[in-house]
């Protein structure tokens, strides 16, 4: 992997700060949703039947993937394993000593 610059690096951080930044506000809509659909519920039926919980666990889910994803868990194609595999690539290719041709 190559040295990266300053310029590189404050963009990669800065990236990453808007990430973190659409998922705290992904996280606070969230919380003020569920708590205003939960009292909509309260207020109509009494908790009868608790259908803000479908939206709750739903949305839940899809913000337990995006906080994965921002804070550090993407184990499957981060960027990280991209960067392996193009190392790992150009590495074999000059081993072989030839072009493989990828195109």
């Amino acid at each position: 992997m190559k040295d990266l610059n300053q310029e590189e690096r404050y963009q990669r951080a800065r990236d990453r700060v808007y990430e973190l930044k659409k998922f705290y506000g992904n996280l606070t809509s969230y919380i003020f949703v569920v708590i205003l659909l939960a009292s909509i519920n309260y207020f109509t039926n009494g908790f009868s039947y608790p259908w803000f919980l479908w939206v709750a666990g739903f949305w839940g889910l899809g913000l337990a993937f995006h906080a994965l994803r921002v804070l550090g868990g993407n184990f499957f194609f981060g960027r990280d394993w991209e960067e392996r595999k193009i190392k790992q690539f150009m590495e074999e290719e000059e081993r072989s000593g030839r072009n493989r041709g990828w195109e």
